[in-house]
């Protein structure tokens, strides 16, 4: 039985369906070896580190998408050895030595598929929320095979509002046609997904894919949606 009122489940994307940690720290590896850079925990961390910093730096508006890459490779290689370009257009071409690394290990979670058609197969509407640039987003689903199992995707670069402003979760309520209350919103940021849907009037469940959902979340997913 049905959780009452559900009719839709939410998702984000990185670190949700998409193994980003996974994925970026296979890229990060090569990318610093690629450099003559022995990728030791400390210096991978470091990376990580100032990823998070400068996206977060975007997502507030502070400064532009590819001004927080310029800014990661300031913050990451020279303590490393490193010596960098001068020039926007140099870093920004360094910078892409390490996105093909990064897409060359992009892979979804090995249940993300499979839950997704077993939600849509029992009838609820299923949509995707994810901040970040439409291109990339977009070709990080294609490449993982998840882009025919949304009823909506929603990108804030699109839909030109980021979580977890609750007007992003409105728009994807509309996407998929229902009310913000008919909807479940599943992610592993406990501000970004988990304040802002509830912020927009979702239900709401945090997962961790490093920890105690290690082995998949389809079954959190089912027992949040069934009646209690």
């Amino acid at each position: 039985m049905a959780l009452v009122g559900v009719s839709a489940v939410g998702f984000d994307l990185d670190g949700t369906l998409f193994d980003h940690l996974g994925s970026a720290r296979d890229g990060v590896e090569s990318f610093f070896r690629s450099l003559g850079v022995e990728p030791t925990e400390v210096a991978v961390t470091s990376w990580f580190t100032a990823e998070q910093r400068e996206f977060e730096r975007w997502r507030s508006g502070q400064i532009s998408f590819q001004e927080q890459r310029r800014a990661r490779l300031r913050a990451v290689l020279p303590p490393l050895g490193v010596e960098l370009p001068t020039g926007d257009h140099d870093l920004d071409a360094l910078f892409e030595e390490y996105l093909r690394a990064y897409r060359g290990a992009w892979r979804a979670f090995p249940d993300s598929r499979s839950l997704l058609r077993q939600l849509r197969s029992t009838g609820y509407r299923v949509g995707l929320l994810t901040n970040g640039i439409e291109s990339q987003q977009r070709d990080k689903l294609d490449l993982i095979g998840l882009s025919d199992e949304f009823d909506a995707i929603c990108v804030s670069e699109s839909i030109g509002v980021q979580k977890p402003d609750p007007r992003a979760f409105a728009a994807l309520a509309t996407a998929l046609f229902v009310a913000p209350a008919d909807c479940v919103f599943v992610g592993d940021d406990p501000e970004t997904d988990i304040d802002g849907a509830r912020a927009a009037g979702m239900r709401s469940l945090l997962i961790d894919r490093g920890g105690q959902d290690r082995a998949g979340i389809t079954r959190v997913v089912l027992a949040e949606l069934s009646a209690r």
